[in-house]
């Protein structure tokens, strides 16, 4: 049975607490495999993020990464760089183009902690930009056509050469994300025992 753990990686603005995370912690916990989930908290500066998820991939074995969102944007920086099988939802392709008006004091959606976001942190985004993957036949991406937040059709296009899914319909936050986890985790090399 394989080893491998998945990293979960959360958005922009969210966190361990948020609804893809709870599920996920729910499916691996049925399955008698709530250690071989890591779901960092991640610091909103995009430096100190990444410091974080270098951590974790450094201290939790051999890995997949699923990253959602701006998460998504992360995980294909790592997956480049460490050589990882990874699943984006719904990515932020070029973030520092979204996020631009989110400078000031921003409220965390789980928290309600609040932070500065410094206009600085759209360069240092612009830093984890991947110009072109190189393994796309390691990447899927899974993309809902009725994201609310981002244009899907640039996720469509940047991940044109990697394992594609397109959901008509569907939110930003990814409808029935429940039903893709097997998926998910078969295309991660990811085994686990059956529900008992």
């Amino acid at each position: 049975m394989s080893d491998i753990s998945l990293i979960y990686i959360h958005g922009f603005n969210s966190s361990p607490q948020s609804w893809k995370a709870g599920v996920l912690r729910d499916y691996f916990e049925r399955h008698g495999a709530g250690h071989r989930l890591h779901v960092p908290a991640l610091d909103p500066q995009p430096r100190k993020a990444m410091a974080t998820l270098e951590a974790t991939i450094a201290g939790a074995g051999p890995v997949a990464l699923l990253g959602s969102s701006l998460g998504g944007f992360y995980a294909t920086w790592l997956a480049e760089h460490h050589d990882l099988v990874t699943t984006v939802v719904n990515p932020a392709v070029r973030p520092w183009r979204l996020l631009d008006k989110y400078t000031g004091i921003n409220h965390n959606y789980h928290s309600g902690e609040a932070y500065q976001f410094d206009p600085a942190w759209l360069d240092e985004l612009r830093h984890y930009q991947v110009e072109e993957i190189s393994k796309p036949e390691q990447m899927l991406l899974l993309t809902q056509t009725g994201d609310e937040s981002l244009d899907w059709r640039e996720g469509w296009e940047y991940y044109a050469d990697c394992h594609l899914f397109r959901g008509l319909g569907g939110s930003h936050g990814f409808d029935d994300f429940d039903a893709f986890i097997p998926l998910v985790l078969r295309f991660c090399g990811i085994r686990l025992t059956p529900d008992t």
